[in-house]
């Protein structure tokens, strides 16, 4: 049980207090939910039901990234938009350290997973002729294992000392979602020491990984002038894919995270575009300049249009 806490329930501001802004935003939301499961489903089907793909340790990779951002928009967008059917919007205590949880746990996978993603292409485009022996499907399994604990563990930790915080009065979180620095903000106690320690589980990860994979990212881009005008091309084609996914969800997170003081006005336009929009540019980015994702959808296309037929 959390110790010392009296909250039973906290009650969330959501993103805008103007009823107009509110109705936009629940068109607008809703629209975006739908596109974004609609967009990552068709990329998991796609590639597990191509042979060709889910052998491919990139496309491997890119199934369960898409499965990863579909599972991350629904922990935060559908309450979000219920929500905004309501005046008063009410989480409990247990929801919201799920929710939290879950965003947390989810996220950090991701992050793994898109540096696994980097080593990836590295592997491919520096050591071209030992690629299918380094990236095999043993070292694929394992990293995606490493992904899911190491999302675990860094979850684990957010949630056991949010739970040692004392919750004794205040319960309005001006949010629309449960996140660390809005609940730090209710504690009835001194938060310097959590706020570092946010810092040095949420906020060094981010920067660390970040910093990673802008230097693998070097590393490729100075390696290609070895290659082919065409090599080059197709190289950067799919590196571009990569890095842009890499900006936005790294510079938002070093932006929510990696502060030293809690006080953030603009937090909740950050966690709209890293949890709500991304997950909708990731298949927007990786499957417009992707040729073989492109054709690799229209034959399933053609394959379900055609099933009926032989009935």
């Amino acid at each position: 049980m959390h110790n010392q806490s009296y909250v039973n329930e906290f009650i969330l501001l959501g993103l805008s207090q103007n009823p107009q802004i509110v109705k936009i935003s629940f068109v607008i939301f809703l629209l975006v939910y739908l596109a974004t499961l609609v967009g990552n489903m068709i990329i998991v089907v796609t590639i597990v039901y191509s042979p060709a793909l889910l052998g491919s340790p990139m496309y491997f990779f890119l199934a369960f990234l898409s499965f990863l951002d579909a599972c991350v928009s629904s922990v935060v967008t559908p309450k979000m938009i219920v929500d905004m059917t309501y005046e008063r919007k009410i989480i409990s205590f247990e929801c919201c350290m799920t929710q939290v949880f879950a965003v947390h746990f989810l996220t950090a996978v991701e992050v793994i997973v898109l540096a696994a993603m980097a080593y990836d292409r590295y592997v491919a485009i520096c050591k071209p002729l030992h690629y299918s022996f380094i990236m095999n499907r043993r070292l694929c399994g394992t990293l995606v294992g490493v992904a899911w604990a190491g999302g675990f563990l860094h979850s684990i930790i957010q949630i056991a000392f949010i739970l040692k915080l004392p919750f004794c009065g205040p319960n309005v979180i001006d949010h629309f979602i449960c996140d660390l620095f809005p609940l730090l903000k209710l504690a009835c106690t001194d938060i310097h020491i959590f706020i570092i320690l946010v810092f040095a589980n949420s906020g060094s990860i981010c920067i660390i990984i970040f910093s990673f994979l802008l230097i693998s990212y070097g590393v490729i881009l100075f390696s290609l002038r070895a290659h082919s005008s065409e090599g080059r091309r197709k190289a950067l084609s799919t590196c571009g894919s990569h890095i842009t996914v890499v900006v936005f969800f790294f510079v938002s997170c070093i932006l929510i995270y990696a502060r030293p003081t809690s006080a953030f006005s603009f937090e909740k336009n950050v966690f709209v575009f890293t949890d709500v929009l991304t997950p909708l540019l990731n298949p927007m980015v990786y499957t417009f300049r992707n040729k073989e994702m492109i054709n690799a959808i229209r034959k399933m296309r053609k394959r379900l249009i055609m099933v009926p037929d032989k009935y």
